[in-house]
Protein backbone atom coordinates (compact mmCIF):
# COMPACT_ATOMS: atom_id res chain seq x y z
CA UNK A 1 0.00 0.00 0.00
CA UNK A 2 1.44 3.48 -0.59
CA UNK A 3 2.17 5.53 1.88
CA UNK A 4 0.11 8.97 2.35
CA UNK A 5 3.10 11.23 1.06
CA UNK A 6 3.17 9.05 -2.20
CA UNK A 7 0.05 9.12 -2.60
CA UNK A 8 0.17 13.25 -2.09
CA UNK A 9 3.24 13.50 -4.61
CA UNK A 10 1.27 11.66 -7.13
CA UNK A 11 -1.66 13.76 -6.89
CA UNK A 12 0.97 16.93 -7.46
CA UNK A 13 2.03 15.03 -10.73
CA UNK A 14 -1.80 14.61 -12.17
CA UNK A 15 -1.86 18.06 -11.37
CA UNK A 16 0.54 19.56 -12.81
CA UNK A 17 0.40 16.81 -15.86
CA UNK A 18 -1.54 17.30 -19.08
CA UNK A 19 -3.15 13.99 -18.40
CA UNK A 20 -6.92 14.21 -17.23
CA UNK A 21 -7.05 10.34 -15.43
CA UNK A 22 -4.01 8.21 -13.63
CA UNK A 23 -4.57 4.69 -12.12
CA UNK A 24 -2.28 2.77 -9.78
CA UNK A 25 -2.69 -1.03 -9.11
CA UNK A 26 -0.17 -2.97 -7.16
CA UNK A 27 -1.00 -5.95 -5.01
CA UNK A 28 -4.70 -5.78 -5.43
CA UNK A 29 -5.22 -1.75 -3.96
CA UNK A 30 -5.82 0.17 -6.55
CA UNK A 31 -6.15 4.24 -6.78
CA UNK A 32 -8.00 6.22 -9.06
CA UNK A 33 -7.37 9.93 -9.96
CA UNK A 34 -9.51 12.13 -11.74
CA UNK A 35 -8.80 16.08 -12.88
CA UNK A 36 -11.66 18.21 -12.54
CA UNK A 37 -10.64 21.78 -13.73
CA UNK A 38 -7.20 22.45 -12.29
CA UNK A 39 -7.15 20.30 -9.14
CA UNK A 40 -6.72 16.15 -8.70
CA UNK A 41 -8.58 14.31 -6.61
CA UNK A 42 -8.10 10.55 -5.55
CA UNK A 43 -11.51 9.52 -6.26
CA UNK A 44 -11.16 5.60 -5.28
CA UNK A 45 -8.98 3.41 -3.67
CA UNK A 46 -10.13 -0.35 -2.89
CA UNK A 47 -8.33 -2.69 -0.80
CA UNK A 48 -7.13 -6.24 -1.61
CA UNK A 49 -10.15 -7.88 -1.15
CA UNK A 50 -7.88 -10.89 0.62
CA UNK A 51 -7.96 -8.63 3.52
CA UNK A 52 -11.15 -7.84 4.69
CA UNK A 53 -10.52 -6.41 8.22
CA UNK A 54 -9.71 -3.05 6.83
CA UNK A 55 -12.31 -2.45 4.54
CA UNK A 56 -14.91 -1.72 7.33
CA UNK A 57 -12.10 1.59 8.36
CA UNK A 58 -11.42 2.36 4.63
CA UNK A 59 -14.37 4.60 2.73
CA UNK A 60 -15.46 3.95 -0.39
CA UNK A 61 -14.23 7.02 -1.93
CA UNK A 62 -11.34 9.23 -0.69
CA UNK A 63 -10.81 13.20 -1.43
CA UNK A 64 -8.04 15.13 -1.56
CA UNK A 65 -7.44 18.54 -2.44
CA UNK A 66 -4.64 20.69 -3.31
CA UNK A 67 -4.53 22.28 0.56
CA UNK A 68 -4.34 18.62 2.25
CA UNK A 69 -1.46 17.98 -0.80
CA UNK A 70 0.55 20.96 0.48
CA UNK A 71 0.83 20.24 4.37
CA UNK A 72 4.42 18.51 4.20
CA UNK A 73 5.75 21.89 2.71
CA UNK A 74 4.39 23.38 6.03
CA UNK A 75 5.77 20.64 8.23
CA UNK A 76 9.65 22.01 7.70
CA UNK A 77 8.83 25.98 7.64
CA UNK A 78 7.70 25.83 11.00
CA UNK A 79 11.04 24.60 12.17
CA UNK A 80 12.51 27.63 10.35
CA UNK A 81 10.86 30.17 12.71
CA UNK A 82 12.84 29.04 15.82
CA UNK A 83 15.87 29.93 14.18
CA UNK A 84 17.93 33.21 13.61
CA UNK A 85 16.60 35.69 10.96
CA UNK A 86 19.79 36.53 9.81
CA UNK A 87 20.63 32.73 9.02
CA UNK A 88 20.43 31.81 5.19
CA UNK A 89 18.29 29.24 3.95
CA UNK A 90 19.16 26.86 1.08
CA UNK A 91 15.95 25.34 -0.51
CA UNK A 92 15.10 23.17 -2.40
CA UNK A 93 14.83 24.09 -6.33
CA UNK A 94 12.32 21.43 -7.11
CA UNK A 95 9.88 18.22 -5.95
CA UNK A 96 12.26 15.39 -5.22
CA UNK A 97 13.70 13.49 -3.26
CA UNK A 98 16.63 14.50 -0.81
CA UNK A 99 19.98 13.00 -0.50
CA UNK A 100 22.98 13.88 1.65
CA UNK A 101 25.48 12.29 -0.11
CA UNK A 102 26.48 10.58 -3.95
CA UNK A 103 25.52 6.75 -2.69
CA UNK A 104 24.81 5.11 0.37
CA UNK A 105 28.24 4.39 1.74
CA UNK A 106 29.55 7.80 0.69
CA UNK A 107 30.23 10.14 3.72
CA UNK A 108 27.54 13.20 3.83
CA UNK A 109 28.34 16.31 1.62
CA UNK A 110 27.95 18.42 4.66
CA UNK A 111 26.91 18.36 8.51
CA UNK A 112 26.02 21.02 10.91
CA UNK A 113 28.92 23.01 11.66
CA UNK A 114 30.17 21.98 7.97
CA UNK A 115 32.24 25.31 6.30
CA UNK A 116 30.83 26.01 3.00
CA UNK A 117 31.45 27.91 0.18
CA UNK A 118 28.91 29.66 -2.89
CA UNK A 119 30.27 26.72 -4.85
CA UNK A 120 29.49 23.87 -2.59
CA UNK A 121 27.63 20.76 -3.17
CA UNK A 122 25.37 20.23 -0.07
CA UNK A 123 23.13 17.73 -1.07
CA UNK A 124 21.83 15.99 -4.32
CA UNK A 125 17.53 16.30 -5.44
CA UNK A 126 16.10 13.16 -7.13
CA UNK A 127 13.54 13.90 -9.30
CA UNK A 128 12.55 11.65 -12.10
CA UNK A 129 15.56 9.77 -12.02
CA UNK A 130 17.51 12.77 -12.64
CA UNK A 131 20.14 13.51 -9.74
CA UNK A 132 20.58 17.34 -9.00
CA UNK A 133 23.12 18.66 -7.41
CA UNK A 134 22.26 21.30 -4.93
CA UNK A 135 24.78 24.06 -4.25
CA UNK A 136 25.05 26.37 -0.87
CA UNK A 137 25.50 29.48 -2.83
CA UNK A 138 26.75 31.51 0.08
CA UNK A 139 29.82 31.52 2.39
CA UNK A 140 29.33 30.14 5.41
CA UNK A 141 29.19 27.27 8.25
CA UNK A 142 25.81 25.10 8.25
CA UNK A 143 24.05 25.41 11.48
CA UNK A 144 21.48 23.20 10.93
CA UNK A 145 20.38 20.22 8.45
CA UNK A 146 16.38 20.40 8.48
CA UNK A 147 15.67 17.41 6.43
CA UNK A 148 16.72 13.57 7.03
CA UNK A 149 18.29 11.62 3.91
CA UNK A 150 15.84 9.88 1.87
CA UNK A 151 12.84 12.08 2.70
CA UNK A 152 10.90 13.60 -0.09
CA UNK A 153 10.90 17.35 -0.26
CA UNK A 154 9.08 20.16 -1.83
CA UNK A 155 9.49 22.77 -4.18
CA UNK A 156 10.91 25.72 -2.19
CA UNK A 157 11.43 23.70 1.18
CA UNK A 158 14.46 24.30 3.39
CA UNK A 159 16.59 22.12 3.22
CA UNK A 160 19.65 23.53 5.18
CA UNK A 161 20.44 27.02 7.50
CA UNK A 162 23.66 28.61 7.14
CA UNK A 163 25.57 31.11 9.03
CA UNK A 164 26.88 33.53 6.55
CA UNK A 165 30.32 35.42 6.91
Amino acid sequence: MLKVQEIRELIKLVDQSNIDEFVYEYEGSKIKMKKKGNEAAVVQQVQPAAAPAPQPVQPAAVKVEAPIAEAPAQEPVQQAPSADANLHKIVSPMVGTFYQSSSPDADAYVKAGSIVTKDSIVCIVEAMKLFNEIEAEVNGEIVEVLVKDGQLVEYGQPLFLVKPE
